[in-house]
């Protein structure tokens, strides 16, 4: 027999936000429905905390795990309350390697303060926070980062792609994933940190075993905790490989697919 899931973990873009940034109000009332019956919400973000302002005016609940796991954050309060960084000489060896084995390849570093890139990495999404930029990353690779970012600016390869190559060349360096198949970019962490694995570490600490936890997710940022949790759903709408990771999958994100299924597992008995 199924139970009512004790933690709830989703990604957010693509996953319960809309492209275009909107999230649904059928969306803000389930979570919040679900959080005031006592299930553990954990939105589970490769975003910085600076990114994160309008996810906590539209719930006003829940914890936040972002930089796809390398950090646990106060999302409440505001507050960084642990970080599991990139070293110096880790972000240096990936760098080297891939300059080596990627063509055109362009980085940038970021923690929850700053943003920094090389001239050659076009930003999307920072546009501002850094408009000035280094010739060579390393020149400013003086502590420890939360994400070190690849990009492609010339979209010679997809992300995809880059990430075949860069798991290869980075294994037992870094962890390295991306979110977002059209953005030619890549999303590393420190070695061990992954979505699923800080997730599994916060569930833990909260006494909840992996069978009483539920995910959502779109990307192959997503699939380690899509990997970990007894129920999870991948989004219609996401990733093709998505499938292969996740026990199920939710309706597309666009039809509020997260929503829909939270007001299923909702309606389950509570486990005794």
């Amino acid at each position: 027999m199924n139970f009512r899931p004790k933690l709830i973990a989703t990604d957010l873009d693509g996953t319960i936000v809309a492209h275009y940034g909107a999230i649904s109000q059928r969306t803000i009332d389930v979570f919040r429905k679900a959080h005031a019956m006592g299930i553990q919400i954990f939105f589970v973000t490769g975003r910085p905390p600076r990114w994160m302002p309008e996810i906590k005016d539209a719930f006003g609940i829940g914890s936040a795990i972002c930089g796809n796991g390398a950090m646990l954050y106060d999302l409440q309060a505001g507050l960084v309350l642990e970080e599991w960084l990139i070293p110096v000489d880790a972000q240096k060896q990936a760098v080297t390697k891939l300059r080596a084995s990627i063509p055109g390849i362009s980085f940038a570093v970021e923690s929850h303060e700053y943003f920094h890139r090389e001239k050659a990495y076009v930003p999307r999404w920072d546009v501002g926070l850094d408009n000035v930029g280094v010739e060579t990353i390393e020149e400013i690779m003086t502590s420890p980062a939360l994400k070190l970012l690849a990009r492609c600016s010339e979209q010679e390869l997809t992300s995809d792609e880059m990430l075949v190559i860069a798991k290869r060349e980075l294994d037992g360096i870094v962890t390295v994933t991306h979110s977002n198949p059209n953005e030619s970019l890549l999303e590393i962490s420190t070695l061990g940190v992954s979505k699923g694995d800080t997730l599994a570490k916060m569930a833990g600490r909260l006494g909840i075993g992996a069978e009483d936890c539920v995910s959502f997710g779109d990307n192959p940022n997503d699939f380690s905790m899509l990997e970990w949790c007894g129920r999870s759903y991948a989004m219609a709408d996401g990733h093709p490989e998505g499938k292969n990771h996740a026990k199920a999958l939710a309706p597309p994100h666009t039809e509020d697919g997260v929503a829909s299924i939270i007001e299923e597992l909702i309606q389950l008995p509570s486990r005794a």
